[in-house]
């Protein structure tokens, strides 16, 4: 059985996932972590559910969910995994941190390998597959798990809203067609984990999401 763990770090309340089967493999998915006992948190869940850390993914690479990633590879010795379009993004981690005027941040690792949409990222007895959902960012990713009946959305879709469109790289029309074509697909009870905020289902915003 595939278990999602979440938590919510950083001062922009982003959600970070811990995705994890009976084998005890686990994956992280955008770490958030940003103050010692965020990073404690994190930690201390895998070390109680005694898991083993075998991937660090960015759906995306704005700030708010990369700001562990120095954590992870300092801990777990696992670099960042992205779409190679996120690079440029994640390469302007530290500037855009200067820009907001966020302190004591620890500047990211890069990637040495890129995610294919269309692949299937695979640990333990869990099958995710990799969709390009880009608009919110260049090289958005979400991974669907038809097996758990779950998506984690990244920034793409929330509880009756969307990502925002108005970063470098955004794009409105984009964002609507990512939506449509890849999670508007998926089987109506599927499980939003989205990147702020409370999960949703796909017939849920298909119903009452003003944008869509």
């Amino acid at each position: 059985m595939t278990h999602v763990k979440v938590f919510e770090f950083n001062p922009f309340a982003e959600n970070t996932y811990v995705v994890y089967d009976d084998s005890g493999e686990c994956v992280l998915f955008d770490p958030g972590c940003y103050t010692p006992d965020e990073r404690q948190a994190l930690q201390a869940f895998i070390e109680t559910q005694r898991l083993q850390v075998v991937r660090c993914i960015n759906t995306h690479c704005h700030l708010d969910h990369v700001f562990g990633n120095n954590f992870v590879y300092r801990t777990w010795s696992l670099l960042p995994e992205i779409h190679r379009s996120e690079r440029p993004v994640l390469e302007r981690f530290e500037e855009v941190c200067r820009l907001y005027g966020i302190p004591a941040y620890e500047p990211s690792p890069m990637p040495e390998r890129f995610l294919e949409p269309g692949a299937v990222l695979q640990f333990g007895g869990t099958r995710l597959e990799m969709l390009f959902t880009p608009g919110h960012s260049p090289g958005s990713l979400s991974f669907y798990c038809p097996e758990a009946g779950f998506v984690l959305a990244g920034d793409v879709l929330f509880l009756e809203s969307i990502g925002r469109t108005d970063l470098p790289g955004g794009n409105f029309e984009m964002l609507i067609d990512s939506i449509r074509r890849e999670l508007f697909t998926l089987p109506g009870e599927t499980i939003v984990y989205p990147g702020h905020g409370p999960a949703t289902t796909v017939r849920h915003e298909m119903e009452y999401n003003p944008f869509l």
